[in-house]
């Protein structure tokens, strides 16, 4: 898998920048794990460790008024998009403090203040929804792009070809971002697609579409700003391939047995959070003292949000059936 040379550093805060989104997402995933273990965070929990330069590298290049559909892998994209730390933390707990009120956990994390419209469950289920979102910006005339996320297993579901193929025909202001960790959950990409090359597949519904290195964050910021300004600019969709990969099990579940030690270990020589580091230390932005300090101001942002969560509240038990069910209006 070979990719254009990686594009220059940008000014020395925004390199920081990146780098300290990359690092709370992986301190914060990392903990989410641990607190698993003790049983503090129950049902599913898929981790993006591995993927972070796709969510950092990507969501901060989008407006506020731009929509986000996730995945059910969606902690890191849902921390780049600017939901806080403590509400996802004590969503993931169950608590009414919760970005969701405690109601979805880690496969539904919602926030409306920043457009963040995923996770989402089901495979490839954001995919219409974020043609809605697109068709809705359409309509109502508004400036808004939406950018959805995927795995490479939502290509070979029914939803991807008719999402793809509305957002072509009626020329819809939707950027599709599919996340090719290579496997889906434990399937490899080969076994599930004749045609493995994504991009290539994704270009017969004549819209633009090319892989990109989601292992380099440089590299998916500077794809994704030029899709979006395509699409902003009336370009209509786009497709970007992120060609990543994941560090840890498809989930808390996955006993990992698809794939050997070795194929791990050689994907972690490209370490998306050590990759940059290294680059800025060569440029003279980065020393062990300023790593030490960022590690040390996102492990503190982390604490306050397992604190949030372990001193949130549990919805009581007589609201359980709000937002169930409509209440019905009363009539005069």
């Amino acid at each position: 898998m070979t990719f254009p040379p990686s594009p220059p550093l940008p000014d020395e805060p925004h390199a920081h920048a990146l780098l300290r989104s990359m690092l709370l997402i992986r301190r914060f995933e990392e903990k989410c794990a641990e607190l698993y273990t003790q049983q503090k965070i129950r049902g599913f929990l898929h981790l993006y460790i591995g993927e972070e330069a796709v969510a950092a590298g990507s969501i901060p290049v989008l407006e506020p008024q731009d929509s986000v559909v996730g995945t059910y892998r969606e902690h890191g994209q849902a921390l780049a998009r600017g939901v806080p730390a403590t509400t996802i933390m004590a969503e993931m707990y169950g608590k009414q403090e919760g970005c969701a009120r405690g109601r979805g956990g880690s496969m539904h994390l919602f926030d409306a203040e920043t457009r963040f419209y995923g996770g989402n469950a089901i495979v490839g289920g954001g995919l219409p929804l974020a043609v809605g979102f697109a068709l809705a910006a359409r309509m109502q005339g508004e400036d808004r792009v939406t950018a959805c996320y995927f795995g490479d297993g939502a290509m070979a579901e029914g939803e991807f070809h008719e999402s793809m193929n509305l957002a072509a025909l009626w020329d819809l202001p939707v950027l599709f971002c599919c996340e090719n960790n290579l496997y889906a959950m434990g399937t490899p990409l080969g076994i599930a697609h004749a045609e493995t090359d994504l991009a290539l597949r994704a270009s017969s519904y004549g819209i633009p579409a090319w892989p990109v290195d989601g292992m380099d964050v440089l590299a998916v910021e500077d794809a994704t700003r030029r899709a979006v300004q395509a699409i902003r600019g009336g370009g209509g969709p786009h497709f970007l391939e992120f060609r990543t990969y994941r560090f840890r099990p498809h989930s808390m579940f996955d006993p990992e047995l698809y794939r050997s030690k070795e194929e791990v270990a050689e994907w972690k020589k490209r370490d998306p959070i050590r990759l940059l580091a290294d680059r800025m230390r060569e440029a003279g932005m980065l020393d062990d003292a300023g790593m030490e300090a960022l590690e040390a101001e996102v492990a503190e942002e982390v604490d306050a949000s397992v604190s949030f969560a372990e001193e949130g509240s549990w919805e009581p038990v007589e609201e359980l059936t709000r937002f169930v069910y409509s209440e019905p209006e009363e009539t005069p």
